[in-house]
């Protein structure tokens, strides 16, 4: 049986929550690059010394934003392929998902904007392998098991459609809010008609 958290961890804990979600919102408003810890720490009302004691940089927050922001999309990606009839519409369900997500202040621009300037490409990269190519490789993996996937090379076939995914979402991202959900729909019939091309 594990012994309860002390008064102490359980601050901490809520400590680095605050933080987190102060960083998120404060990313998602004004960017990486226009934001500070100590805008960060004035935001949560904590010192300097306690983002510190959280976090070894302003990167290092951004990452642990990132990472929340991924896990999420996965949960609710995965949530929206669940009950789906065969693999391809599982997958055109979390296609549809992925995208409104995009349409998102927090989850569109912080992961598909300022995440690889944030992080740099080859760590932004490592962490979306964990995330977004994993679920689509996934997706087309489970399809071709089905035989509902033309004969498609892998891994050459999950690369080509995560970046086709990624071009979707930045593109969602950096129109203007009104626009986004008319962008959003012209990704998803355009995508679609795209991947149709991969059908058996």
């Amino acid at each position: 049986m594990s012994r309860p958290k002390s008064r102490r961890e359980l601050y901490s804990e809520a400590t680095r929550a605050a933080l987190l979600e102060t960083a998120t919102a404060m990313f998602a408003e004004r960017g990486f690059a226009g934001t500070s810890l100590d805008d960060i720490a004035v935001a949560t009302q904590v010192t300097r010394g306690a983002v510190y004691h959280h976090f070894e940089s302003k990167k290092a927050v951004f990452e642990a934003v990132f990472d929340a922001l991924e896990q999420d999309m996965t949960a609710r990606v995965s949530a929206a392929a669940q009950g789906q009839p065969d693999a391809w519409q599982a997958g055109m369900a979390a296609l549809d998902a992925f995208l409104d997500l995009c349409c998102e202040d927090r989850y569109g621009r912080l992961c598909w904007l300022e995440g690889p300037l944030a992080l740099g490409w080859a760590s932004w990269m490592h962490h979306e392998k964990k995330y977004a190519y994993a679920l689509i490789d996934g997706f087309l993996q489970a399809a071709r098991e089905e035989g509902l996937l033309a004969a498609v090379p892998f891994p050459v076939g999950s690369q080509l459609v995560f970046h086709l995914l990624g071009g979707a979402g930045r593109t969602i991202a950096e129109a203007p809010k009104a626009e986004r959900g008319a962008v959003r729909d012209a990704c998803a019939g355009t995508i679609r008609r795209m991947l149709n091309g991969l059908r058996a």
